[in-house]
């Protein structure tokens, strides 16, 4: 019999139950569109009542396809730069290193100390390459180890973190990024302001606490947060043709839905 931890997560931090249990329950698919059978392993370790997540099919094949588009814009940001830095902001239980690792890559997984302490319980600890940083990521003190790169290219994926913070906080982020790493390039995903509350009333029928704030109209809308701020490229759930979402892509007719929520790649400033 195994024998189940009790993660003891709240607020932001329980949410990365979500993705991790949407990962399990897609690598036991035949025609799974992403495989991670570590997350099968974990979701059998922490107890959970994983049924509370009340998501509907597409939500599911939403979580997938969003963590698909989040390798690929990574993998492609390393094609190009095979040494870079990459940062993953709020990692959660996520394995994003070891699906796209090329071998040279110098790779921090960041998320609050809570988690980062259960990430070392459940998966391991830091590693040639791959490091741990416990703090939040608005705050400064993870800030100097990855600085420590400087010279190569900077990559930071935020991939279901920024919409849980006020515009303000997220704001004041993209600026510091940008100071502290002039050219990196960013990638995070966003809804539209009706989908925070829609996806907020989802959150309450589950009984999780967090909330979301940050919504963004359109992914242009950051390049006014500040000079050099650069909008390279955006993403929506309907741009190319999945067969697990025929059945929804009548969605991508009413402007409210079909471009609800997107993944952007921005630029900040330029490089020193």
């Amino acid at each position: 019999m195994v024998n189940k931890m009790n993660p003891a997560l709240q607020g932001i931090s329980e949410t990365l139950l979500i993705p991790l249990y949407i990962r399990a329950k897609e690598s036991q698919r035949p025609d799974a569109l992403l495989r991670d059978e570590l997350a099968v392993a974990l979701v059998n370790r922490i107890d959970c009542d994983y049924s509370r997540f009340k998501l509907q099919e597409h939500d599911e094949v939403g979580i997938i396809l969003r963590m698909r588009e989040f390798d690929r814009r990574v993998q492609a940001f390393l094609t190009h730069h095979p040494q870079a830095v990459v940062v993953h902001i709020g990692c959660g239980l996520d394995t994003r290193f070891e699906r796209v690792d090329n071998g040279q890559v110098e790779w921090f997984d960041l998320d609050m100390p809570e988690v980062i302490a259960l990430r070392k319980s459940l998966i391991g600890g830091e590693k040639e390459r791959y490091h741990l940083l416990g703090g939040s990521v608005f705050e400064d003190a993870w800030l100097e180890q990855v600085e420590a790169n400087r010279g190569r290219p900077f990559f930071f994926a935020a991939e279901g973190v920024f919409p849980y913070f006020p515009e303000a906080q997220v704001k004041s982020l993209f600026l510091k990024l940008r100071q502290r790493f002039p050219g990196a390039e960013l990638v995070c995903d966003a809804h539209t302001p009706f989908i925070i509350l829609t996806d907020n009333l989802q959150l309450a029928l589950s009984r999780v606490q967090a909330r979301l704030h940050w919504g963004l109209k359109h992914g242009k809308d950051v390049e006014q947060w500040g000079e050099g701020i650069r909008l390279l490229d955006e993403w929506f759930y309907f741009d190319r043709s999945e067969p697990r979402m025929n059945a929804y892509r009548w969605m991508r007719l009413i402007p409210l839905l079909g471009k609800s929520t997107g993944i952007f790649h921005y630029q900040l400033g330029k490089k020193v």
